[in-house]
């Protein structure tokens, strides 16, 4: 009996704490409280007014602040450079490469084949110019056409193309005026600064959109002769790890300004694989500017001075034929009385072994490292004659034409 007593005293204490106490003393604590206790009004499913309008400001503001927070650099350049970038495809007759497709060609009258293929390209006038690569659109391309952000297709001209420096230029066939992108210095261009690559790899453009890359410049002036068996020479490429895939080529590479710094025109895989792996290159700006400038203006590319020489590639035939070094370079088989190359001291038989800084590999190098010079300009040359190595500097400028 005076267990039960114990245990109903101590249950009564109990409610009293939690639930009976003095109301005075409540209000007293409550206004020393940091936090408002809920009103009655809250609890029966009527809450203040003050209480609703603060989630949903604090609600608005955040996501304000969230959108506001994944727009950087990067998407601003991409939504500026967006309607500039076309997906290009092209048509062409396709050779025969075996001797029994050109036997069934022969007898059976078949006609020449229709070879397409796909790539990316980039808007840099208003009237509808386009830059690409040259081996996008190819040398004889029967059809071209262009396809852009905006839904739209249009039939497109090749106004000229460079082999060597693997540039083309297109024009829109039409009136319409079309937004385009902005070159920038490629001189400026400062190692681990952002880039960004565009284009249409694996021809997925037809949703309108194209595909978006980001990654830094991993390296400048890189040289490379990507193919064995092509002579082009691609010199003083941009190295980037923003992915690059078949059908990116032609594309630009950005900065983080929106604005072009190179054309993505290969990767280089080290034999692993076909695949992206973190190298591809870009030609640079400026050179591409040069390029196009004469293309508009000719339709081909052509010096604008004078070297006074002609010259070969070095070959086995020639060094057994003529006893000479078994050196990479240059054979130098005729020089014009008039021009730069007499004035300097070279003579046929020369061996010109280095143009500038880089060593000569090939005619095809050589006739990439002459675009780097203009009239008026001096070029270095390092050559061998009769075993000896001799330096000289050639003065660019046209010929002179003897009275």
């Amino acid at each position: 009996m005076k267990r039960l007593l114990f245990y109903s005293g101590l249950i009564v204490n109990l409610f009293l704490f939690l639930g009976c106490s003095n109301p005075e003393e409540t209000a007293e604590n409550a206004g020393n409280s940091e936090e408002q206790p809920f009103s009655a009004a809250y609890l029966e499913g009527n809450p203040p007014e003050e209480i609703i309008d603060e989630p949903d400001n604090d609600s608005s503001e955040n996501l304000e602040s969230v959108t506001e927070s994944r727009s950087n650099a990067i998407t601003n350049a991409v939504e500026k450079a967006n309607p500039a970038i076309v997906s290009i495809a092209v048509t062409s007759s396709r050779n025969y490469q075996s001797a029994q497709e050109e036997f069934f060609r022969f007898f059976f009258g078949e006609p020449p084949r229709e070879h397409s293929s796909m790539g990316s390209g980039f808007l840099i006038s208003e009237d509808g110019l386009v830059v690409t690569n040259q081996h996008v659109v190819g040398r004889n391309p029967n059809d071209i056409t262009i396809s852009t952000t905006d839904g739209e297709s249009y039939d497109a001209e090749l106004i000229g193309s460079d082999e060597l420096t693997d540039i083309a230029l297109l024009r829109i066939q039409s009136d319409h005026v079309f937004p385009f992108l902005e070159f920038s210095d490629s001189d400026e261009i400062i190692v681990g600064e952002w880039s960004i690559a565009l284009g249409n790899p694996f021809g997925l453009f037809n949703d309108g959109k194209p595909t978006v890359t980001v990654g830094v410049v991993s390296a400048i002036n890189r040289d490379f002769r990507p193919d064995p068996n092509n002579p082009r020479t691609y010199i003083d490429m941009i190295q980037t790890d923003a992915a690059i895939n078949r059908g990116n080529s032609g594309g630009p590479l950005l900065n983080s300004n929106g604005e072009v710094i190179g054309i993505n025109t290969f990767i280089y895989t080290g034999g692993t694989s076909s695949g992206f792996v973190g190298l591809g290159f870009a030609i640079p700006s400026n050179r591409v500017e040069k390029i196009i400038s004469q293309l508009l203006t000719s339709g081909s590319v052509v010096l604008d001075y004078d070297p006074g020489m002609e010259f070969t590639s070095m070959t086995e035939q020639l060094v057994y034929r003529y006893r000479l070094p078994y050196v990479s370079g240059l054979l130098v088989t005729s020089v014009n009385r008039n021009g730069p190359a007499y004035e300097c001291g070279i003579m046929p038989g020369d061996i010109i072994v280095r143009i500038g800084e880089e060593r000569v590999s090939s005619k095809m190098h050589a006739m990439a490292l002459l675009r780097e010079y203009e009239e008026g300009d001096h070029m270095y040359i390092e050559l061998l004659r009769d075993g000896e190595l001799y330096q000289t500097e050639m003065a660019l400028r046209q010929k002179v034409t003897a009275e």
